[in-house]
């Protein structure tokens, strides 16, 4: 007799889990169980059926319980649920189409994921408000939208689904707005770059709310009143403001939740009970970097994990080393990514936090083409260590976000990043990729060579009791077309016959576009007597894009 190896849960991880059994034991008796009335299917491509990017819905159901069956034997028992677990007597309580009946394991795993958030606002059951999780939460809306013909939406929420239903809503035709609660969308990035994907938002149509909840949905007037009682046409809603994780059965059961509020696991995704073991949304594990238990629901780490957890559950030891939260998100004709800690959660972790910004073509300039890209990094202030990185751009942005998150993984220093030795043609990169570029800015920060300032720290001096000086190295064009208010402007060629007018009885900021030429400034400077100057890492592009600064235009 096999062993019985039972599956809760059959999307990413869980028929990840299933068909890695199964090429580890052929013997086994695998049953993977789903609520829903679909398996293996692709739910982080929903939105693009929306938009009709992909235009084929079948594309997305990637198996059949009768092809799981024909391929790796497996038994697959979809429109059921699992309501019960006895862990004493190793079995579980199931109900499906021929009623409720009990089936018995010697190991378990359970990928229950998580469910969408909706929160219990009035209006929030009307027929015209969605969320989208499953394949039948998209048909329901594609129906609706086809049948109904709405003309205006409103998402709530501006993370990734968020963001990508609003891009899908504005292609089909709909006024879309965002409403997001934070100060920006993609509240999981930095400010400066959040801003940059809401103005990438506004540039193509979408209406974009900050700082502003939503009150109550009015199904009658097709409209969302927000928290500031301005009232926003809606004639469809989506919903997208966090996950939950489903963990009712485990916690009935008495299993170990963790301090994020994910279901604990070790480092092999073996839960408190030893014949258990669970992936994907529904756990907690450690973020590689701060090393604190996170809950990180991504489908990425999902699959990984269900492979994981499958290879230990069938007899093997395989650890699995944590997540990054490496993620990226298309904007229209751009891209938000990230790796790691933002400088928020780097500060929250406590490490001693240091930013470096660039704002650089993604190739060589010299070559057409080329696509400003915004690149961030956080390090270690202590010894150097990369923390996480932050693209945008509109070309360039996922393959240097993935190259941090390989370091990241390495534990590699802001020095190694500088010394990589990454592709170069003109039509790709440039003789030093911009990976290479943030971290010279990062390795002058640290060394003391060109000490930085971010845009958020000199927003925060300029209101103190003693405010530095700002200095603004640009053109007398740049400088007569936008400026810091209070700046004074010197270009750089002109620094060195005027250093005699800068003031040295308190600490300077100079700034340039985007930090070479300020950096420039600065070496002079220090070289003449200046003992106290920074460079406003990635200038004034970086000034605007944080915002909150007094400027003076033409």
């Amino acid at each position: 007799m096999g062993m019985e190896l039972v599956i809760v849960g059959g999307v990413a991880g869980g028929a990840t889990a299933a068909a890695r059994a199964r090429r580890i034991d052929e013997d086994a008796h695998i049953t993977l169980i789903e609520r829903g009335p679909y398996v293996s299917y692709a739910n982080c491509g929903l939105p693009y059926f929306i938009s009709r990017d992909i235009e084929s819905r079948s594309s997305l159901l990637l198996q059949t319980p009768a092809g799981f069956d024909a391929r790796y034997a497996v038994k697959v028992m979809i429109n059921t649920e699992v309501l019960e677990l006895d862990r004493l007597g190793r079995r579980v309580r199931i109900r499906g189409a021929e009623g409720e009946t009990w089936l018995a394991y010697d190991k378990l795993i359970l990928s229950q994921g998580g469910s969408p958030i909706m929160p219990p606002l009035p209006g929030s059951e009307a027929r015209h408000v969605f969320k989208l999780w499953t394949v039948p939460d998209m048909d329901r809306l594609h129906g609706y939208i086809e049948e109904e013909e709405p003309k205006t939406a409103v998402v709530v929420g501006g993370g990734f689904i968020g963001l990508e239903m609003a891009e899908a809503f504005q292609k089909r035709g709909l006024k879309t707005t965002v409403v997001e609660l934070q100060p920006t969308v993609m509240g999981l990035m930095d400010r400066e770059l959040g801003r940059l994907v809401g103005r990438e938002l506004e540039e193509n149509g979408v209406q974009v709310l900050t700082g502003v909840g939503v009150k109550s949905v009015h199904a009658d007037a097709h409209t969302v009143e927000l928290s500031n009682g301005q009232q926003v046409p809606a004639d469809l809603v989506l919903f997208s403001v966090g996950v939950r994780p489903e963990l009712t059965l485990a916690k009935n059961a008495g299993l170990t939740i963790g301090p994020s509020g994910g279901l604990l696991v070790d480092e092999h995704l073996r839960t408190s009970d030893p014949a258990i073991w669970a992936a994907g949304d529904m756990v907690e594990v450690e973020h590689k970097v701060s090393g604190k238990r996170v809950r990180v629901p991504l489908a990425g780490p999902a699959n990984r994990q269900g492979r994981i957890a499958a290879s230990n559950a069938m007899g093997l030891s395989v650890k699995y080393g944590g997540a990054l939260g490496t993620s990226v998100v298309k904007i229209f004709e751009a891209t938000a990514a990230m790796t790691g800690l933002s400088e928020t959660a780097a500060k929250t972790a406590g490490f001693q936090v240091g930013v470096a910004v660039i704002h650089k073509d993604h190739h060589a300039s010299y070559y057409p083409g080329g696509q400003e890209l915004a690149l961030a990094i956080v390090y270690d202030r202590s010894n150097g260590r990369l923390l996480g990185g932050q693209a945008f751009g509109h070309a360039g942005v996922e393959k240097r976000i993935d190259v941090l998150a390989t370091a990241l993984h390495g534990r590699m220093t802001v020095h190694d990043l500088a010394e990589l030795d990454l592709s170069y043609a003109p039509p790709y990169s440039s003789a030093n990729d911009p990976v290479n570029l943030v971290a010279f800015v990062a390795e002058n920060d640290l060394s003391g060579f060109s000490r930085l300032i971010t845009a958020a720290e000199l927003r925060q001096a300029l209101i103190t009791d003693r405010p530095p000086r700002v200095i603004d190295v640009r053109s007398k064009k740049e400088f007569a077309q936008a400026h810091l208010a209070g700046a004074l402007h010197v270009p750089v060629d002109e620094l060195r016959a005027r250093v005699k007018e800068l003031p040295n009885d308190r600490p300077l900021v100079v700034y340039c576009r985007s930090g070479f030429r300020a950096h420039l400034a600065l070496r002079i400077l220090a070289q003449r007597g200046f003992d106290d100057v920074r460079n406003l890492t990635g200038g004034w592009v970086s000034l605007e894009d944080e915002g909150g600064f007094d400027i003076e235009r033409a």
